[in-house]
């Protein structure tokens, strides 16, 4: 990884297929890492983040050492669950249907996959929303 925010390209390659693969998703660069969007809503927001350069995000997350971050929507009504269950998850002050993943070894990918097809469903026309099934198996 060359710039902060990078991501290392295996985790890009496991969050490609699952978003890609919702109704109308592409993906962009962002201030910091990459995103996918419906329209103009951010539906999942992944980057690195490096406590010494990035305070702030570092925080949100109660990091110590660089680590790999998802961000993604919720349904309000499952935050509160996803909380409970503490790490890897994580609550950031960026709107109240935020919420964030740590990412590493230990990921579950087919949760992610839900996750983010919730998220999507969450931002996305209800047209859209419609014709989304179940989440992608995870590769690997």
């Amino acid at each position: 990884m060359s710039a902060p925010g990078d991501v290392a390209p295996e985790i890009l390659d496991r969050l490609r297929p699952i978003c890609l693969g919702l109704p109308e998703t592409y993906e962009e660069p962002a201030w910091v890492g990459t995103r996918w969007r419906i329209r103009q809503r951010t539906i999942a927001h992944v980057y690195t983040v490096d406590p010494d350069r990035q305070a702030v995000l570092a925080r949100a997350a109660a990091l110590d050492q660089p680590a790999c971050l998802l961000t993604f929507r919720s349904p309000l009504d499952e935050i509160a669950g996803l909380l409970a269950g503490g790490h890897p998850f994580y609550k950031p002050d960026w709107g109240p249907n935020v919420m964030g993943m740590v990412l590493n070894t230990d990921t579950d990918w087919e949760e992610v996959g839900e996750l983010l097809t919730e998220s999507y469903c969450v931002l996305a026309p209800k047209r859209l929303a419609a014709l989304v099934g179940p989440p992608p198996p995870p590769i690997g």
